[in-house]
């Protein structure tokens, strides 16, 4: 049986942290990759969590630390947010890592001529997978110390394959990038949404392909609403669809089995069980299969609102809202009602702060494309969206202010 591998804490720039990444993997050894830029407080809870055998921060050399060795075959430990903030240590092997990246690659017919860009942190699965990609089918590896619209623009058309997140993608745009130049431009970081396979503000014809995954699945399984060569998905009904969804389709929580699913929770069994059941990944993600075999995701299971009995999905809602010409970007999520339990509130940035969109006018265009108890009956305008590292909305963050417009009179129903 072989032994324990070093697992090592890598705290570099970005370029310098992919390299030594691929030289730990060349020796067999289990990565940590941590933000640079965190504060010491959100690292110290980290590698508390992970207990890293060693440490490389720059000085050429992995220090040594009192932690524990990685399992043997361990290839990486990713730190991901947990509820009420306790960070989760998600242990991969390198078979895992190996089928995700190869699954992908095969997905993207990627080979001989190709040429990855990585502008997304590497602390995150979405970066680190793009180095594996990279490594796993000997492809050229560009990397970039931050996002940069315009950097990434020019690097267009030497790379062929980038990831990017929502955020970014609309900075992108925005810029005058052109998407075309890149062979496919792989999005997640967000819910894929229901007959698309890119945001509204794409234009017809871009290659960009919308992913679905987690870091307990090293990255994106899905790509445009269907699973990737060894993936299976099925739907954990429980939640009956409110209003009743037509083409047989059951909603409930998205499960998830492959051979790229992570190990467990570092030094975390209780959690490990209540994630991986029968072999099956339990995501915490709501979602339907359609009859093709298509996943619609909706959302996370704490995100959903129940009004007045009704399931709302804030997904759905915040993809009509951003549709409005007055509205930049919105998050929406549900406050407490006291006579329907929740009600749906829109946090927007307006596109024109000095003529922001006015909670009458964002009710009647949603009345226009969705049931009355989806409507938002409080808005709340901001001067920005809460959002992680990776651009990534953080729901949780969003709060009802003074400056909330008044709630719209009528039921939700």
């Amino acid at each position: 049986m072989s032994e324990s591998v070093h697992l090592v804490a890598v705290a570099l720039p970005r370029p310098a942290a992919a390299e030594a990444v691929a030289r730990a993997w060349e020796a067999g050894e289990a990565v940590l990759p941590l933000d640079v830029d965190a504060p010491r407080p959100e690292l110290a809870r980290i590698l508390a969590a992970a207990r890293p055998t060693h440490l490389l921060d720059g000085g050429g050399r992995a220090r040594r630390r009192d932690g524990r060795p990685a399992a043997p075959g361990t290839a990486a430990v990713v730190a991901s947010s947990g509820t009420g903030g306790r960070p989760k240590a998600v242990e991969l092997d390198a078979a895992a890592i190996r089928a995700a990246a190869g699954a992908v690659s095969s997905a993207l017919e990627a080979g001989p001529g190709d040429r990855w860009l990585c502008c997304l942190p590497l602390h995150g699965v979405a970066g680190l997978a793009i180095v594996a990609r990279a490594w796993h089918g000997g492809l050229p590896l560009e990397v970039h110390e931050r996002f940069d619209p315009r950097r990434v623009a020019d690097a267009a058309g030497r790379a062929t394959l980038v990831s990017l997140v929502p955020a970014m993608l609309s900075r992108l745009l925005a810029a005058g990038a052109e998407l075309g130049r890149f062979r496919r431009v792989l999005l997640g970081g967000g819910p894929v949404t229901a007959g698309q396979a890119a945001p509204s503000w794409v234009e017809p014809g871009a290659p960009v392909v919308r992913t679905y995954g987690l870091t307990e699945t090293f990255g994106g399984v899905v790509h445009d609403g269907h699973p990737l060569a060894g993936v299976e998905l099925r739907v954990d009904g429980g939640l009956e669809p409110s209003p009743p969804v037509d083409r047989g389709a059951e909603e409930g929580e998205v499960l998830v089995r492959g051979p790229m699913l992570f190990r467990g929770y570092r030094g975390d069994p209780a959690r490990t069980a209540a994630a991986l059941r029968g072999g099956w990944l339990h995501t915490g993600d709501l979602g339907r299969l359609e009859p093709d075999g298509r996943l619609v995701v909706l959302g996370r299971r704490d995100d959903l609102i129940v009004s007045g009995g009704v399931n709302v999905h804030p997904v759905e809602v915040e993809a009509v809202l951003a549709a409005h010409p007055a509205v930049a970007e919105v998050g929406v999520r549900g406050l407490p009602d006291p006579e329907w339990g929740q009600r749906v509130a829109a946090f927007a940035v307006p596109r024109d702060p000095a003529a922001p969109p006015t909670l009458a006018e964002l009710r009647a265009f949603a009345l226009e494309r969705l049931p009355a108890a989806k409507a938002p009956r409080e808005l709340v305008l901001v001067a920005a969206l809460p959002r992680g590292p990776s651009g990534k909305l953080l729901r949780r963050l969003l709060s009802a202010a003074p400056v909330a417009q008044e709630e719209a009179a009528g039921k939700p129903t």
